[in-house]
């Protein structure tokens, strides 16, 4: 009985860690989206099909409720869907004596057909189905059903979910991390798992996962950090950063601020104003400018005498705040390559910088203080 018993509470799923917030958005996003859809659907058939907005309700709930998901990508839902439209007419024109077998070698050859152009979407699955058994109106259209309105409305609520998803800041479409600048490991993975051990571990799994292995990495990264932070969660940036900086102003000469960075051996100064308010950065960098075809060179110094810091400098510095732990630096240090990161307060007001000198330093020290206890 407690074999049978644990095998039903399978069937109950575990609490889906999302917030209120993105659950509303997700609402939102599928009901301006499907509203459009149908108007579309309505204008083409000349009235509202419901064969063909069952598939495109189940595209909004990938496209809106779920974009980091591989099912839900541009050339999932485009690719997709046009493979199963066509497979679907051409079912329909060469099967169509009976109607469910043709519909279930449309869905099941689409299925083959987007896993090797890697297009998977299930609701295309709903696409060729529709185009079998949708009635005279959509085997009236036959291959025209393909562009209007599969392609049409795939286009459009792909637009929507674009707009809508980067208005809310996801990452659609879901990019995969730049690969590394050297064909040596990540610094997070030297002494860790590495991309092999992840590509043996998804290929001796053998099913589908509905995440990519970029994302899955960052999820076993940031447990890590997570496990980190457990144990020095207690050690906050406050504690080991530098709060006396030299620094410089927008208005500053490029040539005093060239003379700081060469007398002081610094790579960057924060730029602040009269307040002490971060303005942006100013790196060795900045005085790099590419030479026509030749690659990035130092600009004599002489073009500069008449130019200020604000004529040159990033507008952008890697900052953090003063009270969160010590972990949100570790992959800002090794995987983003960072060598100092500015701590910041209120009003954007700089208080100090951390170095990767000092995160080791600090790091050490806790270790030996364990040690010690231990």
């Amino acid at each position: 009985m407690t074999a049978f018993s644990n095998w039903l509470r399978s069937f109950v799923p575990p609490p889906l860690t999302v917030s209120k917030r993105e659950i509303f958005y997700s609402c939102v996003g599928a009901l301006i989206g499907l509203m459009f859809a149908e108007c579309l659907s309505r204008y083409a058939l000349g009235d509202v099909n419901l064969w063909f907005v069952a598939p495109i309700g189940a595209s909004a709930v990938l496209l809106f409720a779920v974009p980091a998901s591989p099912l839900a990508q541009p050339w999932s839902i485009i690719g997709g869907n046009l493979v199963a439209g066509l497979v679907g007419v051409f079912c329909a024109q060469n099967l169509g004596s009976n109607l469910g077998l043709a519909a279930a070698i449309a869905v099941a050859t689409a299925i083959g057909f987007m896993f090797v152009l890697r297009c998977l979407h299930p609701p295309s699955g709903a696409v060729a189905m529709t185009a079998v058994m949708g009635g005279p109106a959509i085997h009236a259209l036959g291959y025209q059903f393909v562009i209007w309105p599969v392609l049409v409305n795939s286009l459009f609520l792909l637009a929507l979910a674009l707009i809508f998803n980067n208005a809310l800041r996801h990452r659609y479409p879901h990019q995969i991390a730049k690969p590394a600048r050297t064909t040596d490991p990540l610094p997070s993975e030297r002494l860790g798992f590495t991309s092999n051990d992840l590509d043996k571990a998804l290929s001796g799994f053998g099913e589908l996962l509905d995440i990519n292995k970029s994302d899955l990495a960052d999820l076993i990264n940031q447990a890590k950090v997570n496990s980190f932070q457990r144990q020095f969660g207690d050690v906050r940036c406050a504690e080991i950063m530098s709060k006396d900086l030299i620094t410089v102003q927008p208005t500053t000469p490029l040539t005093e601020a060239l003379n700081k960075l060469r007398e002081l051996e610094m790579m960057a100064l924060p730029v602040v104003n009269e307040q002490n308010q971060l303005q942006g950065l100013l790196s060795i960098q900045n005085f790099l400018v590419p030479r026509g075809d030749s690659t990035h060179i130092l600009n004599p110094l002489e073009e500069y005498w008449a130019k200020n810091v604000i004529d040159i400098m990033s507008h952008h510095a890697p900052t953090i705040r003063a009270e969160q732990p010590i972990g949100d630096l570790v992959q800002l240090f090794s995987d983003q390559g960072l060598h100092y990161v500015l701590v910041v307060g209120e009003d954007k007001h700089v208080d100090g910088i951390i170095t990767q000198t000092d995160l080791v330093a600090a790091l050490f020290e806790l270790k030996l203080a364990e040690a010690v206890q231990a």
